[in-house]
Order: structure tokens, then sequence, then C-alpha cells
């Protein structure tokens, strides 16, 4: 897991060809707008959040990002711990984010 600042996660985004990006914020949040192509796991619905984990691909790269970075940052960390080989927190989360967002 690594923290990463608005403009490495970017960075590292853009030239990853194995990058998926993950929204772990609540339906309701995503409402508010979203990164384009994000897979949603909402983290406040644990077990479903669990099953959702288990489904993804553990070799790919999972730039994580929330509303502000804290509940990102524990899915990092969860899915370190489950074997990811990359996961990726957004620092700031969605708001300091600039880049495009889907409504």
């Amino acid at each position: 897991m690594a923290d990463l600042t608005q403009e490495e996660w970017r960075s590292r985004l853009e030239h990853d060809e194995n990058a998926v990006i993950l929204d772990v914020r609540t339906s309701e949040e995503m409402e508010e707008g979203y990164i384009p192509g994000a897979i949603h796991l909402d983290i406040y619905q644990p077990q479903e959040f669990l099953e959702g984990l288990d489904a993804l691909d553990k070799s790919k790269h999972y730039y994580v990002y929330c509303r502000s970075g804290n509940r990102s940052g524990q899915a990092c960390a969860l899915m370190t711990s489950r074997g990811f080989s990359a996961a990726f927190n957004l620092m700031g989360g969605m708001i300091e984010w600039e880049g495009d967002v889907t409504f």
C-alpha cells in the first residue's frame, strides 16, 4: 500500500497499463460524481465489500479513492493484507480532486 498525492496518483494511473480505479464511497456519494471507469465497492457494507474484493484480480494495480482519503487508506491496507499486489490510496480523496468527474 502507498499513500499518493493527487499529482502522484494521477501520474501513475495515466502510465499504468495494469491499473484499475476503485471507489469505496457510498452510493449516495457516487451520485455527487465519480471518476470515470471506477469500480464501486462501498466499504461501509463490509460483507459485500469483502466479497467484491475477493472477486477482483489481485495482480492488478488498484488506485483507490473515497471522499477524503481515510476510507480508501483503510481499504488499501485491507487489500494488502488480503494479497493484492498493489493498492494506491488517493490522499485528500475527491474533496481535492481536479480531474474528470462523471455526474
